[in-house]
């Protein structure tokens, strides 16, 4: 089956200086979400940005915002996130929350429920809950920090979640985030993968429009 190939930007690897302009640069280049990381400084060791951040951006793009919550107790701050624009919103089956009732809080908040495992959690760990998602994002490097390697552990995990998907008969989007670029994207497409997110890759590229083109080349 054909699935349509997103790319979306990792806006952690933006110029924060002048986000706006980062991200109608990665509109115009054929951008089909962006992808918000929300570090809270406990769930990983780090901090990023949050719910203003992100309301401002929802005034300035029509682009979906896909919102990956690396936090503890996601289901405290579902309602915020999504009241500032939140199209998409995952949640880590690993984080300390109640997973099945946060992720029906999200559908009940008007955005998509969407799933992650990091690289040391099997895909198995999230099959209870694929009736509930629209999304599952697999985490190809240790979430936390951009500009990681690649880690190739993560291709049988989308194989395994592509294969589970399909025999439910579910339209399953599955969403791969760390160390995309040309090469990994094709590992990626070819286990399952349709939303490809990309840092570096994109912000770092002077021709961000040609990387997008052959990624979706791929499908």
């Amino acid at each position: 089956m054909n699935r349509k190939i997103i790319v979306a930007p990792s806006l952690l690897s933006a110029d924060f200086s002048k986000l706006g302009a980062d991200c109608d640069r990665m509109e115009k280049a054929g951008s089909g979400m962006f992808h918000f990381d929300v570090m809270d400084g406990m769930f990983v060791p780090n901090i990023s940005f949050g719910i203003p951040v992100l309301k401002s951006l929802n005034k300035y793009t029509d682009v979906p915002m896909d919102v990956h919550l690396m936090i503890e107790e996601p289901h405290r701050y579902i309602k915020q996130f999504a009241d500032a624009g939140a199209d998409y919103i995952t949640i880590h089956v690993e984080a300390e929350s109640d997973v099945p009732g946060t992720l029906d809080l999200i559908k009940e908040c008007g955005a998509v429920p969407s799933i992650s495992v990091k690289p040391g959690t099997p895909a198995e760990a999230v099959f209870p809950y694929l009736d509930k998602v629209g999304m599952v994002l697999v985490m190809s490097v240790e979430p936390g920090f951009g500009g990681q390697s690649f880690m190739p552990v993560s291709l049988p995990k989308i194989k395994a979640l592509r294969e589970e998907a399909d025999r439910r008969g579910l339209e399953l989007d599955i969403e791969v985030d760390g160390g995309i670029d040309r090469e990994t994207a094709k590992l990626v497409i070819e286990a399952g993968a349709n939303v490809l997110v990309a840092g570096s890759a994109l912000f770092g590229s002077d021709d961000p429009a040609g990387f997008i083109s052959h990624v979706k080349s791929l499908a």
